[in-house]
């Protein structure tokens, strides 16, 4: 019985923590500015880097990085710039987010 009762709670907070991680957010930290759910603008759309991702165990803390510090060389010549305006909680909400685009 306690068992199903953790397993319940784990389940309810994974279930809000990408509520929170949503595209107000990206929005909110101009994320969306480069990229979209489901097309490329200047940077891959989300869909694309969940599919590249996809697989990976250690794809969010890579992705929420990338976020944070800014990357270059994985999606071409365009490099992605850091984004200083978004915290550590709010890159790997950002992260889990893009990785459950599907």
């Amino acid at each position: 019985m306690k068992s199903l009762i953790v397993l319940g709670l784990a389940a309810g907070a994974a279930m809000a923590f990408p509520a929170f991680a949503n595209a107000d957010l990206a929005q909110k930290k101009n994320c969306l500015a480069c990229h979209a759910t489901d097309k490329k603008v200047i940077g891959p759309s989300y869909k694309d880097v969940a599919a590249k991702y996809a697989g990976q165990k250690d794809a969010a803390d890579k992705l929420a990085q990338k976020i944070l510090k800014g990357g270059s060389g994985v999606w071409g010549a365009v490099p992605m710039p850091a984004n200083p305006q978004v915290n550590d909680a709010e890159a790997k909400a950002l992260a889990a987010w893009v990785l459950g685009s599907k």
